[in-house]
């Protein structure tokens, strides 16, 4: 599949994630006062779940499944949550920033470097 079409595709679900994953992180923050780097954890992993499920079917439909694509993909989402969560950390604490408006900014980042990742390694066309 074209890159280009693969990545429309990755945004689309991404899309869908990033809203379940600020509706989540926006209710634990606003609604019941969870600390912002705890609701964005959750909200991460709620997210990614979504893309997960998403992108495996649609998105990636063609790559070389087995056993461990679940395994890769959380490899890949972790070090994508550790990622949000710095650069989350960094916008709020560091540079002041209001907690949507940082959590905004990470996801920016973390969903470039997670569609690489995932289509490099997660979601491969062909075996390694």
């Amino acid at each position: 599949m074209p890159l280009m079409v693969q990545f429309v595709k990755f945004g689309i679900v991404g899309v869908s994630n990033t809203l379940l994953f600020l509706a989540v992180y926006t209710v634990l923050l606003k609604g019941f006062g969870v600390w912002y780097l705890a609701a964005s954890a959750i909200g991460f992993i709620v997210g990614a779940v979504n893309g997960f499920l998403l992108n495996r079917r649609w998105t990636f439909r063609g790559h070389v499944g087995d056993s461990l694509t679940p395994v890769r993909w959380g490899v890949v989402q972790s070090g994508g949550l550790l990622l949000n969560l710095g650069l989350v950390a960094l916008c709020v604490s560091g540079l002041g920033m209001d907690e949507l408006v940082g959590q905004a900014v990470a996801i920016v980042v973390v969903v470039v470097v997670t569609f690489v990742a995932n289509r490099a390694w997660t979601f491969r066309t062909q075996p390694a």
